[in-house]
């Protein structure tokens, strides 16, 4: 009972920075977005979000509340060539943890997301992060930063991993349409985890079991 209780503290405790956090960085993200030059912006919106999201896997290890298997991710860091990285989609923090890692992926994101405070709003935009508004406009400013030479983090499900498929949806095509059209190697990457933590459905209020076990793999 003891251990219950000060899961909940702790959870709730992480509700609250992450929202307290994350609302901030997208105020911040906001204002700079119209003061800097946009190559100064993107350098550094990235910058931002990439602590934010160290700091906040930080806290999850230290309190216990996270085991994070992630080392693979470190050749996609010191990659240089333009690509498209590809995970699969388990849950709705998937990004923090592969953008803690490799902070210059281009993420591609639903517009209602992307404009979310929650999930780093300003920041985001201000990170130079791609918003589907429609897949047609989606493949054309995506196909122009890969030409540029920049790196995409394109989820090819195109949602959220459906719970009775286990890990992986029907793929969309739009990452094969990229990599063609713009001569780039698809990276595929493979999150595990022993919860479907932040799956599509899952509520806020309802506390996984902890410690949450995340394996993040690269092909």
């Amino acid at each position: 009972m003891i251990k219950y209780c000060w899961e909940w503290l702790l959870y709730l405790w992480l509700l609250v920075y992450w929202t307290v956090t994350s609302v901030s960085i997208s105020v911040v993200g906001t204002v700079l977005y119209w003061l800097l030059p946009q190559k100064y912006a993107h350098i550094c919106g990235r910058f931002i979000l990439q602590k934010d999201f160290q700091l906040f896997i930080f806290i999850l290890k230290i309190t216990g509340l996270l085991i994070l298997e992630d080392e693979q991710l470190r050749s996609l860091a010191n990659k240089q060539e333009a690509m498209i990285v590809a995970p699969n989609h388990v849950a709705l923090w998937d990004v923090v943890f592969i953008v803690a890692r490799v902070p210059n992926l281009i993420c591609i994101m639903k517009a209602n997301i992307l404009r979310n405070p929650l999930f780093g709003g300003g920041a985001s935009y201000l990170a130079g992060y791609l918003p589907v508004r429609s897949i047609t406009q989606m493949l054309k400013l995506a196909k122009a930063r890969l030409k540029a030479g920049e790196q995409l983090l394109l989820f090819p499900e195109g949602t959220r991993t459906k719970t009775d498929v286990q890990w992986l949806n029907p793929l969309k095509g739009g990452s094969a349409l990229l990599a063609k059209q713009a001569a780039v190697p698809v990276v595929p990457v493979f999150i595990r985890s022993n919860a479907r933590f932040l799956e599509k459905g899952w509520p806020f209020y309802r506390k996984p079991d902890f410690p949450l076990e995340i394996n993040i793999s690269v092909g």
